[in-house]
């Protein structure tokens, strides 16, 4: 089977669709499928519109003698390879990471609202948002197959009266993760001192940096020698800037921008706690690459966050921008070493379901 690949980002681009790309690259050929892949940032540079007319001509030149286009998102690279899978009478398959509307809409539109409560009242927010739903939901019924990635985003996606039985979910596959180094060395390494607690995210409203923020400033109140690492970059970082300058915390909350997936993992490996104070999650690689490396977790009970850690066994779970929890979850994971060991250990275990070997075969079964 011939198989084109439609995605935003591609080698050496850091993200999701990516890092899944990579994924498939690595596992199909190996199984008999022929991959040719499509990125969009081939075109990123072209003006709007244009880039867009170009990456679908793109897709048809591509497409000719493919049995299957597999667009890795509902709208940037969606609209395009449905419009290419039309013309070309080529099957579409579509994988939904997360809602592209509501997503773009947090970011740009003023949309304030959390995802669930997104879907019950769209058509109240501006033109560029309900196109952007049009878009996504023509995208998705058009699809020969929805791919998901988890169970709470085939929830939500059959609240787009989707058929069931046209949702496939298949789980993220966690990557090759390499670390030859102690976590005494890594911090060495990177000057890590006292309670180091990281995030590892794109700075956008719906990830909540600014209630982690705010968890340390408050721990660091109380006399904790805490300081946060900041890994990623995004439309919040300048008023991130800001609130470090605001609260002159220089010298305790570092934004370090977007990093190399092994300088992310050892930092990573050397810190204390991992957080991800999040309103809304498909299903987080992050969290699965952090499990797998060992550090304590403290996430948020939405998405499918709740399909990766159950509460007190592989991570904790607070509520999202509840500072205090943040910070009482982190005094008692700075304080408890059993516990972490269990949380820590348990993860590893869960992992296991997420491994490449694992999910290779569920993909091979979406495309057989």
């Amino acid at each position: 089977m011939k198989i084109l690949i439609a995605t935003g980002l591609y080698t050496p681009d850091i993200g999701g669709p990516a890092t899944y790309t990579r994924f498939l690259e690595r596992v199909l050929p190996a199984r008999g499928f022929s991959l040719t892949v499509v990125s969009f940032g081939e075109v990123r540079h072209l003006p709007k519109i244009i880039r867009h007319l170009a990456y679908l001509w793109k897709l048809l030149r591509a497409g000719w003698e493919v049995d299957v286009i597999y667009a890795l998102d509902t709208v940037s690279v969606g609209l395009p390879a449905t419009i290419a899978s039309i013309i070309l009478r080529t099957p579409l398959y579509v994988r939904v990471p997360g809602d592209y509307a509501w997503e773009q809409g947090q970011q740009r539109f003023g949309v304030t609202s959390t995802l669930d409560e997104f879907q019950h009242e769209c058509t109240r927010h501006s033109k560029e948002v309900r196109a952007l739903v049009f878009i996504q939901a023509w995208v998705v019924h058009h699809a020969t197959r929805v791919v998901v990635p988890s169970e709470y985003m085939r929830s939500l996606v059959m609240g787009w009266e989707i058929a069931s039985e046209k949702i496939i979910r298949v789980y993220s596959a966690l990557s090759p993760i390499i670390l030859s180094e102690t976590r005494e060395s890594l911090r060495q390494k990177y000057n890590y001192t006292g309670v180091v607690v990281t995030t590892a995210a794109r700075l956008v409203p719906w990830k909540g940096i600014v209630g982690l923020c705010e968890a340390v400033l408050a721990q660091r109140g109380q006399g904790m020698n805490v300081s946060l690492e900041i890994i990623g970059d995004g439309v919040l970082r300048d008023a991130l800037e800001v609130f470090i300058k605001k609260h002159n915390a220089y010298t305790y909350i570092t934004l370090r921008g977007s990093v190399g997936k092994q300088e992310l993992w050892e930092r990573v490996k050397a810190s204390d706690v991992f957080v991800l104070n999040t309103a809304y999650e498909g299903l987080s690689h992050q969290l699965l690459e952090v499990m797998n490396i060992g550090t304590p977790i403290i996430t948020t009970p939405v998405g499918g966050n709740v399909e990766l850690i159950t509460h007190g066994k592989e991570g904790l779970l607070v509520a999202h921008n509840d500072v205090q929890a943040i910070g009482e979850a982190i005094t008692r994971l700075t304080n408890d070493t059993l516990l972490c060991e269990h949380i820590t250990r348990a993860a590893r275990t869960k992992v296991g379901q997420f491994r490449e070997v694992v999910i290779a075969e569920e993909v091979v079964r979406l495309f057989s």
